[in-house]
């Protein structure tokens, strides 16, 4: 029984009459009634008890048409769901995001994607750069906030905008009415640096970026992220530099300085495979760039 046969035999079942079934299907009676005789025969039962004026439903006839009906229900949610789906007015999305993101952009990024399309189910995972680029090749995720941007020929990259580094340091620190510290300073402490593997990664960038400075970090403590990181500083582990946005969030034991002079800035980018088609993705990254276009 394929799907037209069973399309045919619920006309006849709900008339029954196979003159206003065909008439109803736009079709002929003869092979109306062919195509329910083959079903019958392929299926190994007799569905309508045939009489010269009426006929009915046999027994395997009404079990047949109760689950019918529940057959063609469900193809019909089915493409509905399939088409809204399509349009984009349904369906998941997998957000894949490096810690700092949370404290910037991405909360206002996910705030309008969730007003503009509010039956979609997004997924929202933390993970470092390395992990990023390995779900994002491997389809386990379909959008990634990495910083500064996931670097491969497969992946398209948009930058959302750039941040200067600040210093996270313990509040028991003295700083006196000043709001900065110094590149000298900041060498005489504890550097705290995430993640500690994989390698290369944002503990890297900031070693680089001190190294072009002049300054050599020589008491490094790595940690695996970002808000161990900043538990590590709060209880005067060390200090540990980070992106300005991070600072926007006030947090106990801690304060946030600028470096003097300026030690680099930091790029936060939104990442997507180059074969992506997804109709969610291509709106997702619409409002990223929008909204980044007003934040920064």
């Amino acid at each position: 029984m394929n799907l037209k046969q069973l399309t045919y035999f619920m006309a006849v079942a709900d008339e029954l009459h196979f003159g206003r079934a065909a008439e109803r299907l736009g079709i002929a009676q003869p092979p109306l009634s062919r195509q329910i005789k083959q079903m019958e025969e392929d299926m190994g039962a007799v569905l309508f008890s045939r009489g010269r004026s009426s006929i009915t439903l046999t027994q395997a006839g009404e079990r047949l048409h109760v689950r019918g009906r529940d057959i063609l229900s469900q193809i019909e949610d089915t493409e509905l769901e399939v088409r809204r789906i399509g349009q984009g007015a349904e369906g998941r999305l997998r957000i894949g995001f490096v810690g700092s993101a949370t404290y910037g952009i991405l909360p206002n990024i996910i705030k309008s994607f969730r007003a503009n399309y509010p039956q979609i189910n997004l997924s929202l995972l933390p993970m470092n750069n390395a992990q990023l680029h390995r779900q994002l090749v491997n389809r386990a995720i379909d959008v990634a906030f990495a910083r500064p941007t996931l670097v491969d020929v497969e992946i398209t990259v948009k930058k959302l905008g750039e941040e200067p580094l600040v210093l996270a340091a313990p509040d028991t620190i003295d700083t006196g009415p000043r709001r900065s510290a110094s590149l000298a300073q900041i060498a005489q402490y504890n550097m705290i640096l995430y993640p500690e593997y994989p390698r290369p990664s944002y503990a890297d960038f900031v070693l680089d970026a001190c190294a072009a400075k002049g300054v050599e970090i020589r008491n490094r403590v790595f940690t695996m992220d970002l808000q161990t990181a900043l538990s590590l500083v709060a209880i005067g582990e060390g200090v540990c530099i980070v992106p300005a946005s991070v600072g926007n969030a006030k947090r106990n034991g801690i304060k946030f300085l600028r470096i003097e002079p300026d030690l680099a800035q930091t790029a936060l980018s939104v990442n997507y495979r180059l074969d992506e088609q997804g109709v969610h993705v291509r709106h997702f990254i619409n409002i990223a760039q929008r909204v980044a276009r007003k934040i920064f």
